[in-house]
């Protein structure tokens, strides 16, 4: 029987390296790529910056108390979606089953290439010097027989680095490795695994299916599996991608609000975004959740409300998110705010019956034909003329090359 042979391919500080070669007064140096407005944090930064302990989602105050001498630079989204872009299509050169995680990231499976190229090796290297050629920026990669082994191979050894997990070698890698290194397994599960006295994949493999299964349902399985270096998901192209299950947006403020009425034509602004991607890919959503973070950085608040019909026009998303927020006790400053239409109905966009409706869906065909065409926000809502936020500063990590995860961007 032969083995999946599954890539995975993480670029390296993306965005700062991205930024390094396009400035040479960067290179060698430490930076951090931040959004345009000053209520920012840290995207991502140069390894240089990271050898002081500057990491992302750091405020700017944070990481300049770490690295005095470091260097921000406002991130050029275009710049990014581009190149990203780009090393796609330099994937798809060695095997159609590229699925693409994020704007840095990717699974190969590479079973069916070999033939052609010799070995998944060969072609690994080959990647890096295209890339490296084409934009003087570096990746490592990881790869293995499943996807989950390959994410894992491709963190040992960075940056640069290229590690191989063969099939007779799982269960030695693994059987120490620490379950937060896993892909799926974040803080909070690991939290939960450790009380279990779980804390490396070999035990997690060994741990007894009944007592996971009643402990975290239907998941509990999977993680034995996971333990096991166990993974059968495919490596799914992105015509095949299943549909998204939510479309959100979420923005930082550039200033911290407290009043409603500042908080209301955020909300606005957000639905607008939602729902005219909503409409791009003609999808609708019974489900609208509100997400709040407050200003001392550690408080939140999210809630949700489910609808009777589907929607997807931007005042009755507006509308629900109201109805939300008018739930929630605001107790103190507003840092951000989030949307998403959620519980998704996909289906071909068709007129509504009443004229009143009618109406409303043409003038809003008309909006969606013009600010795609000129830029977000070229016709938009009276009260937001004056709003100083117009659309999200950081590109969302769920972008995509192509389809309903290709937030536009600026």
């Amino acid at each position: 029987m032969q083995h999946r042979i599954v890539m995975h391919i993480d670029m390296n500080a993306f965005f700062a390296s991205v930024e390094q070669q396009a400035n040479p007064e960067l290179r060698g140096k430490p930076i951090a790529v931040i959004g345009s407005h000053g209520r920012t944090v840290i995207t991502t930064s140069s390894y240089e910056a990271r050898a002081f302990g500057v990491k992302t989602g750091m405020a700017k105050w944070e990481a300049l108390k770490v690295c005095p001498q470091l260097i921000f630079v406002v991130g050029d989204n275009k710049k990014y979606t581009y190149t990203s872009s780009r090393i796609i299509e330099m994937m798809r050169q060695y095997t159609p089953l590229v699925e693409v995680f994020s704007i840095d990231e990717a699974w190969l499976d590479v079973t069916h290439s070999l033939q052609l190229f010799g070995s998944a090796e060969r072609i690994a290297y080959l990647l890096k010097a295209q890339i490296r050629q084409s934009f003087g920026i570096t990746c490592s990669i990881g790869i293995a027989p499943n996807k989950l082994l390959a994410k894992l191979a491709s963190d040992m050894q960075k940056p640069d680095g290229l590690t191989v997990i063969k099939p007779e070698e799982v269960s030695r890698v693994l059987e120490t490795m620490a379950i937060g290194e896993l892909c799926g397994i974040g803080k909070k599960m690991e939290r939960h695994l450790n009380l279990l006295s779980i804390r490396n994949c070999g035990q997690l493999g060994r741990a007894n299916e009944e007592l996971l299964t009643r402990k975290f349902g239907i998941m509990g399985k999977r993680y034995k599996a996971w333990g096991q270096g166990i993974d059968h998901s495919p490596v799914i192209p992105q015509e095949e991608d299943d549909e998204v299950k939510s479309v959100g947006h979420s923005m930082t403020l550039r200033r911290d609000v407290d009043t409603r009425e500042d908080i209301q034509k955020y909300l606005l602004q957000l639905s607008e975004m939602v729902g005219r991607r909503a409409r791009r890919y003609g999808v609708t959503g019974k489900t609208v959740t509100l997400y709040i973070r407050f200003a001392d950085y550690f408080s939140n608040a999210s809630k949700q409300e489910t609808l009777s019909s589907y929607i997807n026009q931007s005042d009755e998303i507006y509308k629900a998110a109201t109805v939300i927020l008018n739930s929630i006790e605001i107790g103190q400053r507003v840092r951000l705010l989030g949307i998403s239409l959620s519980n998704l109905q996909h289906h071909n966009q068709q007129l509504p019956l009443f004229p009143e409706e009618q109406r409303k869906a043409k003038m809003t065909q008309a909006m969606d034909a013009v600010n795609n065409k000129l830029g977000d926000f070229t016709v938009t809502y009276g009260s937001l003329l004056q709003t100083e936020e117009k659309g999200s500063h950081v590109i969302s990590p769920a972008w995509r090359p192509e389809g309903i995860r290709n937030v536009a961007v600026k």
